[in-house]
């Protein structure tokens, strides 16, 4: 069997970071998918309305957003910022609505920093590894297989 191409990986990663992400945010997952589509490399789809409330549901849709990116980023060593437009473009409408166009480029560097730092749990990052894998395994897991390595990966550690 032929290993998977490095775009593969790269996909898988960003979108378990994404996924580990609403988990560990309490946001639902219904499905996380690496095949493609016309238009998406991969795509991390959530629950309608079974979310708990937060205490800062944009900052959690922000942070949400940037997990891929920085997933992606901490397996590869580099950010791929044209790969991650789409959730970039979301991220910078979010920040607007929050400080404003003033603030926004120091908004989006400390929620970066705090998705980066939730990545970096050793559990977190586990469950993280544990997702990606299954995804290049099967190309697409359930919402709750995504929660249940989530669960395993934050045990281990």
């Amino acid at each position: 069997m032929e290993p998977p191409s490095l775009l593969a990986v790269a996909t898988a990663y960003h979108e378990a970071g994404h996924a580990v992400v609403a988990l560990a945010l309490d946001r639902p997952i219904h499905q996380v998918s690496i095949i493609p589509s016309k238009q998406f490399l991969g795509i991390c789809k959530f629950q309608k309305g079974t979310s708990r409330s937060s205490d800062d549901p944009l900052e959690r849709e922000v942070m949400i957003a940037l997990a891929g990116l920085a997933a992606e980023a901490r397996h590869t060593g580099e950010y791929d910022r044209v790969g991650a437009g789409r959730d970039l473009r979301l991220v910078r409408e979010l920040a607007i609505q929050r400080v404003g166009e003033r603030q926004v480029e120091r908004f989006e560097r400390r929620m970066l920093g705090k998705t980066e730092n939730l990545l970096a749990d050793d559990g977190c990052w586990k469950a993280v590894e544990l997702i990606a894998a299954e995804l290049l395994k099967s190309g697409v897991i359930s919402g709750r297989a995504a929660r249940h390595l989530y669960e395993q990966g934050c045990r281990e550690c």
